[in-house]
């Protein structure tokens, strides 16, 4: 053997050393491969009343467990392969005080590789934790939903807040408490709308936010909507009568209308976003809340919001809070998009039974069916009759008067802007199969389209569509007065 190689000589000794500090570099690799295996691009939470999500976005799928501790109620969420970082530690800084749910999150790093986040509970949840992957925008991501043990009954919630009765509450016990055709007497005359803001599904309080009340003068109110409480079959809506002289007459008896008013996306779901950063979500917030003040506003008639705030509701379950509420009509507002930017004006669809009625329709619909791949979903575990109700086929009648508000509505949308195309069109929306309800879907316009980005975003333009919205909604109900309320079953 050479001097230079021998055991003792410089060579081998730096040979060895090269040697044992590769294995040593190995064996740390192989002792910690998930350290760096995922890390957090980002923590959201969004707080509601019907229940509070929090998202952990991540650059690669994460394995975690999760247990609760039921006193003081607590929930624990092990994140494994996970070093703490700045961006983890956001997250106790975005729990809202106002949370319905979440009183504080502690995070800390419970073993070399695992963090710990231990939320503290203001009462008992039902939470829901799933994973989505990545899709559009978003990589992979872990969801906790933690819903309220007894789930939000939307129909409480709407006669809580009130409406456009002083007392809707009584209301609507004497008109179910009464026997078939029955009279029974009006409870009061419409209240102002509360300019509380909040953040949960289900109300009918004044706009907020984003979206304050209307400024400036309204038109004089037209006469109340009346709607005769005979128990017709909703397959065939009862005309308008008139007296001997042909002067309308006023029918003998008058309950609330319900009109359920579905702003599209929200949350985790931004819906599409215009050239200057203008977010769907909160453009239709917005006209929704004002559609929703000119309801309140009207005798006669109240409304219901599948979301008043910056949080996701699946498909679904959008139709099935309508449903719950016993809505007479249902109006999901969305702003267009389309590759074109050059694509302007404002559409109506109603649910197609077979096919599309144009290219455009049937591309829209399966965008706006996406949300809840988007917003997130946790296809395990849903209700069944929510994860069935997308299943049902409306009937005939449902779309025959869907198109009939439908182009009402576009006929008043016209005045105050362009249209796409001057006659409904027809797509298979699955927030549209409501197998009872007259629905809707309007697009105000399209936010891909940079001025009419720009008009969204102004307050005034959000009035006049608001307007027009309300506008042919009471034409429909003039013409086509819904019958007598039955339970849905």
């Amino acid at each position: 053997m050479p001097e230079r190689d021998r055991p003792g000589s410089f060579r081998g000794i730096a040979r060895r050393r090269f040697v044992a500090r590769s294995l040593a570099g190995a064996a740390l690799a192989l002792r910690l491969p998930a350290a760096s295996a995922a890390g957090i691009v980002a923590v959201r939470v969004w707080p509601a009343r019907d229940y509070t999500r929090v998202t952990l976005e991540l650059d690669a799928a994460l394995a975690h467990t999760h247990s609760m501790i039921p006193d003081p109620p607590r929930l624990v969420l092990d994140l494994n392969g996970l070093a703490l970082d700045p961006t983890l530690r956001e997250l106790v800084a975005k729990v809202r005080a106002d949370d319905p749910y979440i009183a504080q999150v502690r995070v800390g790093q419970f073993r070399p590789d695992v963090v710990r986040l231990v939320f503290d509970l203001k009462g008992e949840v039902s939470p829901r934790i799933f994973t989505l992957p990545p899709i559009e925008n978003y990589r992979h991501r872990l969801v906790l939903d933690l819903h309220p043990k007894v789930p939000v009954d939307p129909l409480k919630g709407l006669l809580a807040d009130g409406g456009a009765n002083a007392d809707p509450i009584g209301a609507l016990l004497r008109e179910r408490a009464a026997p078939s055709g029955t009279p029974t007497a009006p409870s009061g005359p419409p209240t102002a709308p509360s300019s509380t803001p909040t953040a949960h599904s289900g109300s009918t309080t004044a706009p907020s936010g984003t979206a304050p009340a209307p400024e400036g003068p309204q038109a004089s109110p037209a006469p109340p909507v009346a709607v005769p409480a005979a128990p017709v079959a909703r397959s065939a809506p009862a005309k308008r009568p008139a007296g001997a002289a042909g002067t309308p007459r006023a029918p003998a008896v008058s309950r609330l209308v319900t009109i359920a008013i579905d702003p599209g996306h929200g949350g985790e779901d931004p819906g599409a976003i215009g050239r200057g950063g203008t977010r769907e979500k909160d453009v239709v917030l917005a006209i929704a809340r004002r559609l929703r003040a000119r309801i309140a506003a009207e005798a006669g008639m109240r409304a219901y919001m599948t979301r008043d705030g910056d949080f996701f509701v699946p498909l679904a379950t959008r139709v099935s809070k309508a449903r719950q509420v016993q809505a007479d009509l249902f109006v999901s507002i969305h702003a267009d998009a389309f590759v074109n930017p050059r694509a302007r004006g404002a559409s109506v669809y109603v649910l197609s039974e077979d096919r599309a009625s144009s290219s455009n329709a049937r591309w829209l619909a399966n965008r706006e069916n996406r949300a809840d791949l988007i917003g997130g979903v946790d296809l395990g575990g849903r209700n069944r009759e929510v994860a069935t109700l997308l299943l049902e086929l409306s009937t005939t009648a449902q779309i025959r008067d869907s198109s009939n508000l439908g182009r009402m509505v576009l006929g008043q949308l016209g005045t105050v802007g362009d249209l796409h195309k001057p006659v409904i069109e027809k797509a298979g929306f699955a927030v549209l199969k409501a197998p009872d309800i007259p629905s809707i879907l309007v697009e105000t316009a399209f936010i891909s389209n940079f001025d009419e980005e720009r008009r969204l975003a102004s307050r005034a333009y959000q009035d006049q569509i608001a307007n027009a919205i309300f506008t042919g909604i009471r034409h429909y109900l003039i013409k086509y007065p819904p019958p007598g309320r039955a339970t849905r079953a």
